[in-house]
């Protein structure tokens, strides 16, 4: 895992194996549901240029759809130990002491507890956001448009309740193409089944930059806030 940078960007390696990044490009290739990558305002090929395929949803995708959530959760799990407060900052929460009394979580409570516990805590907060496979065109596809993750265009406010991007690199084996922050001035170049995370808003703007010499495949999604209705049904 990258431990170098206190930017709140985590790349971590190996978070899939290469026969698993294969078995995910292989299936995209051979779905015949690929589209053209859309914004939020829809297909603007000035701003992103991509062929996607959203798998959330497919019952045929459901198997594969778990492996990449598994391993969100995983990432995420040492994003929380790393920084607690993306998990405590957002939402006061209490949790019951050695006596049974309520009491609020604190980072060394988090410190405290097994990976299990954690992740059982980490899925009472928040939520996996639909999964999108994506390809980029050498020399041809990117998302040269510098965005985050935030706007607030739906009526339901889905989009207001992302907290975290995260992507999964299926291939290597070209250059340039990599995830581009612009505040941080960093640049994460993709290797095969590493895992990036990485705050969803404003703070951390990026890009994805033009392949060079060879085709780019990610899954990419989101880690969402559980809705009110369910994170406050006991309030």
């Amino acid at each position: 895992m990258d431990g170098s940078n206190d930017d709140f960007i985590q790349v971590t390696d190996g978070a899939l194996d290469s026969s698993e990044c294969r078995q995910l490009v292989d299936a995209f290739e051979a779905s015949g549901a690929v589209a053209p990558g859309r914004v939020g305002g829809g297909v603007h090929v000035e701003l992103k240029d991509s062929h996607d395929l959203t798998i959330s949803g497919r019952p045929e995708w459901q198997q594969l759809e778990g492996m990449l959530n598994a391993a969100m959760l995983r990432g995420l799990v040492a994003y929380a130990r790393r920084w607690p407060h993306v998990l405590i900052a957002p939402v006061m929460l209490q949790a019951p002491a050695a006596d049974g009394q309520l009491e609020r979580l604190t980072p060394e409570r988090i410190a405290g507890m097994d990976d299990a516990a954690l992740s059982a805590l980490l899925r009472v907060v928040f939520r996996p956001g639909a999964i999108n496979l994506q390809r980029y065109r050498a020399g041809q596809g990117g998302y040269p448009y510098w965005h985050c993750e935030l706007y607030p265009r739906d009526a339901q406010a889905e989009t207001l309740h992302r907290h975290l991007l995260w992507t999964v690199y299926l291939n290597e084996g070209f250059q340039a193409g990599e995830t581009e922050f612009l505040y941080q001035r960093r640049k994460v170049a993709p290797r095969t089944g590493s895992l990036l995370i990485a705050p969803a808003a404003f703070t951390h703007t990026h890009r994805g930059n033009r392949p060079e010499g060879g085709d780019k495949y990610i899954a990419t999604s989101w880690v969402m806030f559980q809705r009110a209705e369910r994170l406050y049904a006991n309030g």
